[in-house]
């Protein structure tokens, strides 16, 4: 464990790494934003932690894990990829499927972020409505790409702390939408409410309304 674990500069500097990528794609204003950033900082804080620093999840389950897989060392940086360890692809498992998902939904997970700032940014200094680019989709990109980088790191590296936290940040992350759609819908009205009528909250339609 020594070899793998203890290492609190890679906690440090991926944690900051991640944290401030986030922050560039979202730039936090409004007390609402700092909130939604912060509980997403926490949960990078948190994996990163267990990912290099203490493998808090794997020394409690030890005896469990050990049972049901003798032949591997649980202790080994590696094996850290449970889902990997549980399906028994072998290999690198920076190289098997549940990996491999993990990149895709955190790339995408960013890019979401990146195009949804645009053009939230252009409405505020406008002051008019989001409904362009992944807005024309869904109502609240940014907070949905946020679960997707989240989710994706689940799969890479799940823990008990992040298991457990990912249901509550999002529950968090839908109050903050219905906190905003109250404000949106104060200031712009029936434009607000057509928007909302024809467009889904978080996961967009396979299908056009008009299809």
């Amino acid at each position: 464990m020594e070899d793998s674990y203890g290492l609190w500069p890679l906690v440090i500097i991926n944690s900051l790494v991640f944290i401030i990528f986030a922050f560039s794609f979202t730039k936090p204003k409004t007390s609402r934003d700092w909130r939604s950033f912060g509980v997403f900082s926490a949960f990078i804080v948190a994996l990163f932690t267990e990912m290099y620093g203490f493998p808090l999840t794997i020394y409690l389950l030890s005896g469990w894990l050990s049972a049901q897989f003798p032949a591997i060392d649980f202790f080994s940086h590696n094996s850290g990829h449970l889902f990997e360890d549980f399906f028994g692809w072998g290999g690198d498992p920076h190289f098997g499927p549940f990996h491999i998902a993990s990149y895709i939904l955190i790339f995408y997970g960013f890019v979401l972020l990146s195009k949804a700032w645009k053009v939230l940014y252009k409405a505020h200094t406008e002051h008019i409505l989001a409904t362009t680019g992944p807005y024309a989709r869904i109502r609240h990109p940014q907070y949905a790409g946020f679960v997707l980088i989240m989710f994706g790191f689940l799969l890479q590296w799940p823990t008990i702390l992040t298991l457990g936290m990912f249901p509550i940040l999002v529950w968090v992350y839908t109050r903050l939408a219905r906190s905003e759609e109250s404000e949106a819908q104060r200031e712009f009205g029936e434009t607000w409410n057509a928007y909302a009528k024809q467009t889904p909250a978080f996961l967009p339609r396979l299908k056009s309304p008009a299809s």
